[in-house]
């Protein structure tokens, strides 16, 4: 994959979570303070818990930090695959979400 390439694809993963948490803001689920610097996005819940999601250019991947823990994510051709086989990107934002909220929060490419 060229950087070009792989900033096309980050950047559509970024808008899918900015776009997610608009909708879970609107549907009043949840509120989530979205706060995006340059290829970094901050989420920060009611209960003042945060979820990073940064981009690794030089790696050509998205990180995401949580509560649970970290995790390396690398664009397959089809989805964001956790570099250690621990899932989808947006299932596992989905699930860390969730986990911090107390509240079932879904996020979708």
């Amino acid at each position: 994959m060229t950087d070009l390439e792989f900033l096309d694809h980050a950047e559509l993963l970024l808008k899918a979570v900015e776009l997610a948490c608009d909708r879970i803001n609107d549907d009043g689920v949840a509120d989530i303070d979205n706060q995006r610097v340059g290829g970094m996005i901050t989420l920060t819940f009611e209960n003042k818990s945060q979820i990073i999601i940064n981009l690794q250019k030089p790696l050509h991947e998205v990180w995401l930090a949580a509560r649970s823990g970290g995790y390396h994510f690398r664009f397959d051709g089809s989805q964001w695959a956790d570099t250690k086989g621990q899932g989808e990107f947006f299932q596992r934002l989905s699930d860390d979400a969730s986990a911090q909220t107390s509240q079932t929060l879904r996020f979708s490419a």
